[in-house]
């Protein structure tokens, strides 16, 4: 018997979420904008952001993979448990998180699941934006997440407009970053800021100051070659600290 995955096995998606470099870079584009959503006082709300932002970092990558790597039943299950623990959450606070909210999360996956890809490795065809979009679109439609676009070419409209409507300055934005700062310390977060430079696109930038042009534009260079000398666990090594050694080798799936 054939067993059913989620996502296929020879899906573009299992590449990107495959990578670890390509998810701490995914990550870092998500964290810029995460500070900036209107609806950030939600993961304030829990505490679990702004208490351990690189745990939370770990445990969305678990989910994330769980979902890319699992067979189909598996897969769906663990979509329930998240929207079981959204809807916990939306419970103790007496009140919903916006539908635009949810889409703005979903959105922000798709983004900078082609835009960390396409910075570390190679340009994606339209096909495989397509995929990409498709496998996080059914993600949405089994949360039941309401007004999701239907293609790609509509979910690249709606994300622009996300952009300008849902995204702000605010007291929320600073203290995030102070936590970045506290959690990362002064080297690696100039490393999280050079990286988001990167990966972001001209919108977060704007609102963040972030430089258009990175300095470590170079540093991208170097691990291009470095993966082909097969020492490119030197980048994670200074994106994140060492005590997370055992969570920076697990980001690596074998792909097949």
């Amino acid at each position: 018997m054939t067993t059913e995955y989620f996502v296929d096995k020879h899906s573009i998606m299992r590449q990107i979420w495959g990578r670890g470099d390509t998810i701490l870079f995914i990550f870092a584009g998500a964290s810029a904008e995460f500070a900036l959503n209107k609806a950030v006082d939600w993961l304030y709300f829990t505490g679990r952001l702004p208490a351990d932002p690189l745990g939370r970092l770990f445990s969305t990558v678990k989910y994330s993979q769980a979902i890319m790597f699992s067979e189909k039943q598996h897969a769906l299950r663990t979509i329930d448990s998240m929207a079981s623990i959204h809807a916990q959450v939306e419970a103790k606070r007496g009140t919903t998180i916006p539908d635009w909210a949810y889409r703005d999360v979903l959105f922000l996956l798709i983004d900078y699941s082609i835009r960390a890809f396409e910075l570390l490795e190679r340009k994606l065809n339209s096909a495989e934006k397509n995929e990409v979009f498709e496998v996080f679109n059914k993600v949405g439609n089994r949360m039941g997440l309401s007004g999701l676009p239907t293609s790609f070419n509509a979910w690249t409209i709606m994300r622009q407009q996300h952009l300008m409507q849902n995204l702000q300055q605010s007291n929320y934005t600073t203290d995030l970053y102070a936590q970045y700062k506290k959690h990362l310390g002064a080297v690696r977060y100039k490393i999280l800021l050079q990286s988001q430079s990167l990966v972001t696109p001209p919108r977060v930038r704007a609102l963040l100051h972030l430089n258009r042009t990175s300095l470590f534009q170079g540093v991208i260079v170097l691990y291009k070659v470095s993966k082909r000398l097969k020492i490119d666990w030197l980048l994670r090594a200074l994106i994140l600290p060492a005590n997370y050694k055992k969570e920076i080798e697990a980001l690596d799936r074998i792909v097949s």
